[in-house]
């Protein structure tokens, strides 16, 4: 890659990226390239390392009709995404090792990015999850506290503690509590707004459901990721406890950019998600926290569902809002509002997912690092068209919003998978490693 801005966490430079065998092996000004190596221009451009999206819903196998492996991936390298992690709440669970080596072969010859799939831990698998999470294209272990189905939930304390002694992988936390969530449920009244959704899974809900959960991270050592805060409580909490390497934390963009009770006016359902968008505070909180190194990294949640089943009253509506391709965009939106540097979309875009749960060659464009380069063009300041989104779903709220700089080349370890709206070649995404 010959020109353009080269971010890392530390700096922004001018400067070309040598990749050779799909590997990083100099950044610097005015590189050697050997003959016959292709040349991909960035002149005036901003280049990143591979976004890495530590959380994705691509609904394979048993909902493909809301989104699949191919396709989800294929948002994911539009936007920029060459490495991502996906859920367990699929049908069926991804339970047991032979569910985790379906999804592997679903995704070979197939995904666009690098992937590899979480683990859900269950009452009846908890003593077994330390003798599974080592298995090659594991992202760890993934427990839901509250909002899931099935036996893929883990309320009690209890059977989390077995959890959390079972291994020694950072385990991803969805963390609400479900019993008041049980409450606040039954004692929704028949024609509620969906703007009610914050009220109904109120902080009270994730504050206790954490609070719990970082007593049992203190009790076990067990480092664990929260995912998706959505409250300023929580983020106090977070940094009163202050446990260190224990505890990482993660933010989606969708709280970070959608506000209560507008987006749920705006956008009706479309907007609902699991744990709920907030008001202003929270959000004023959340953006502080991104900024000043308290949350780790970002993750998308992208969690696509069909515009009929988003149609349903509330709150039989389901929740989830589809993201994969639209992190990029927005990190570059708090750029240009000023909460946010280029670095910083690095550190929490990029280097943060990778570090948190241990990849190997990602997150970077340091030598030895795998060759994933997203090549941004800072002056595409216009809406996001749908016709741009790759998405199964069809949809998304940030449709119209004014780009601050949009992804027109993504490499996947080093060859062009897609280029100005087009994928180029065939897919040749690959498990993730880990240390």
């Amino acid at each position: 890659m010959r020109g353009g801005r080269v971010v890392s966490t530390d700096e922004v430079r001018e400067a070309d990226v040598l990749i050779h065998r799909g590997v990083v092996k100099a950044v610097g000004e005015d590189l050697t390239v050997p003959k016959g190596t292709p040349v991909v221009g960035a002149g005036g451009m901003l280049v990143f390392p591979g976004i890495v999206d530590s959380q994705v819903h691509f609904r394979e196998p048993g909902n493909e009709h809301k989104e699949d492996l191919a396709s989800g991936s294929l948002a994911a390298i539009a936007g920029g995404v060459t490495s991502f992690c996906e859920m367990p709440n699929t049908k069926p669970a991804t339970t047991n090792p032979e569910a985790l080596e379906d999804k592997l072969s679903r995704a070979s010859g197939r995904c666009w990015s690098d992937h590899s799939f979480f683990l859900g831990a269950t009452a009846e698998n908890a003593d077994q999850l330390g003798e599974w999470e080592g298995a090659p294209g594991c992202a760890g272990i993934k427990v839901f506290m509250g909002s899931s189905t099935g036996n893929l939930l883990v309320p009690d304390d209890e059977t989390l503690e077995r959890v959390l002694r079972s291994g020694s992988r950072r385990v991803a936390i969805h963390s609400e509590d479900e019993y008041r969530l049980k409450e606040r449920y039954d004692a929704i009244e028949p024609g509620t707004h969906v703007r009610e959704h914050p009220n109904v899974r109120d902080v009270e809900s994730a504050v206790k459901s954490t609070t719990r959960l970082l007593n049992l991270v203190e009790k076990t050592g067990r480092k664990i990721h929260l995912l998706h805060v959505s409250t300023a409580e929580e983020i106090a909490l977070l940094r009163e406890r202050d446990l260190g390497e224990l505890v990482t934390a993660e933010l989606t963009p969708n709280h970070l950019f959608l506000e209560a009770p507008n987006c749920y006016d705006d956008y009706g359902a479309k907007a609902a998600m699991n744990p709920p968008v907030r008001d202003k505070r929270h959000q004023d909180v959340l953006r502080e926290a991104l900024a000043d190194g308290t949350i780790a990294c970002i993750g998308s949640d992208h969690a696509p569902h069909t515009l009929e089943e988003k149609a349903r009253p509330y709150p039989t509506c389901p929740s989830g809002i589809p993201g994969v391709q639209t992190i990029l965009p927005l990190l570059l939106t708090a750029v240009r509002d000023g909460w946010l540097s280029l670095e910083d979309v690095v550190r929490v875009g990029c280097a943060g997912g990778a570090l948190v749960y241990g990849m190997e060659g990602k997150g970077s464009l340091e030598p030895g690092a795998d060759g994933d380069v997203v090549i941004v063009d800072p002056e595409i300041r216009e809406p996001i068209r749908l016709e741009w989104l790759r998405s199964r779903a069809g949809y998304s709220p940030y449709e119209g919003w004014t780009a601050a700089g949009w992804p027109v080349v993504t490499i996947l370890r080093g060859e062009v998978a897609y280029r100005d709206h087009q994928t180029v070649g065939e897919p040749r995404g690959r498990p993730l490693r880990y240390a």
